[in-house]
């Protein structure tokens, strides 16, 4: 049991899932499966955002499916009206959720708690509203189709899956080793301590307002680039994907993997996204078992399946030591040789 818990939090699990993914579309002869896994990894991406701002800085965003949609816009307007090629577009919708998530975010942050939470949900929803009924920019109910996929510069077809999905894998790749830096770095150990207090943090001397602020850009980031990944592979957006029920789904997958875990987001969105597609042959059915599927493993698992194993783990290691001492303490004390001067000394101290 303790190598298997030494494997499963060291350094060579992560390099096993590596190996794993990237001999995942040689193994599997199924293009659709990979066309998933992608599309898995694009929300994958959103999720590690959402983790930077609720995870790690304790903020509840419930506008972050917005921004997921802004940058798949961005790409979309700029690419199809614009007559822009992809990468610059991509670029273009990163820069745009860091605005448009400053903006917001020194907004939104002044109010705490569920405030925060209800104010960033009326974002969503006027995200979502501007989307539809802006036709003249957004195409309205319509939507907007033929987006340009990231070129290859002449070396790579990105429309096909399995390219596509070496991608789609570099880009989370680099989101988990950036959020890994994050996460022991001083700001991440500053986005820990508003997390666990707002007080605490300001008796450190840490600048509340400037830190949640940046947090927010950083998540808001992370969402418009996982959105214009997703309009480079399905090639067609509507207002649909500002929908605040993918903020809701975003939440679930953070839930199930583990809040604020490095590898939380990950898991979760692909346990999730499995277990969808593999209940999709129960049609009507899918969503009766699917739902106590979910509360069973929040009752069970409250801080999801990475956070519950940690979790855990600590109060094993914990027992162990405490165990471990009081063995130490006793064997001193039976080892320990009786002196005539102690006890002499004894004898004083009792008369």
């Amino acid at each position: 049991m303790d190598r298997l818990m030494n494997f499963l939090v060291s350094p060579v699990l992560k390099w096993a899932l590596l190996v794993l993914a990237v001999v995942f579309p040689l193994i599997s002869d199924n293009e659709y499966h990979i066309y998933v896994m992608a599309t898995a990894f694009i929300w994958a991406i959103a999720v590690y955002g959402m983790n930077i701002i609720t995870g790690y800085c304790g903020q509840l965003n419930l506008a972050h499916g917005g921004f997921f949609a802004i940058g798949a816009y961005v790409v979309a307007i700029l690419t199809v009206d614009h007559e822009w090629a992809f990468w610059p577009a991509f670029i273009a919708a990163g820069l745009a959720g860091a605005i448009f998530g400053f903006l917001v975010g020194v907004v939104s942050l002044r109010l705490k708690e569920h405030y925060f939470a209800i104010f960033t949900l009326c974002v969503g929803f006027i995200i979502y509203l501007l989307l539809e009924k802006w036709e003249e920019l957004t195409h309205g109910s319509l939507g907007i189709i033929n987006i340009a996929p990231p070129e290859g510069f002449g070396l790579v077809d990105f429309t096909e899956t399995v390219p596509f999905y070496y991608l789609v894998l570099a880009f989370l790749v680099l989101s988990v080793w950036l959020v890994s830096r994050l996460s022991r770095s001083l700001l991440g150990r500053t986005f820990l301590a508003i997390r666990i207090s707002d007080d605490l943090a300001q008796s450190l001397g840490i600048n509340l307002m400037r830190n949640k602020v940046l947090a927010f850009v950083l998540s808001t980031v992370y969402a418009a680039s996982a959105g214009a990944l997703y309009a480079g592979v399905v090639r067609f957006i509507g207002p649909a994907e500002a929908d605040v029920v993918h903020t809701f789904d975003m939440i679930t997958y953070l839930l199930v993997g583990g809040i604020g875990t490095l590898m939380g987001p990950l898991l979760g969105t692909l346990a999730i996204t499995w277990l969808t597609q593999m209940l999709q042959s129960l049609e009507e059915y899918r969503m009766i078992i699917f739902g106590p599927m979910l509360v069973i493993l929040v009752i069970f698992f409250p801080r999801g399946i990475v956070g519950g194993f940690l979790t855990w783990r600590g109060r094993r290691l914990a027992n162990k030591a405490s165990q471990q001492g009081q063995d130490g303490k006793s064997q001193t004390t039976v080892n320990t040789p009786s002196t005539p001067n102690a006890d002499k000394q004894e004898a004083g101290n009792n008369a």
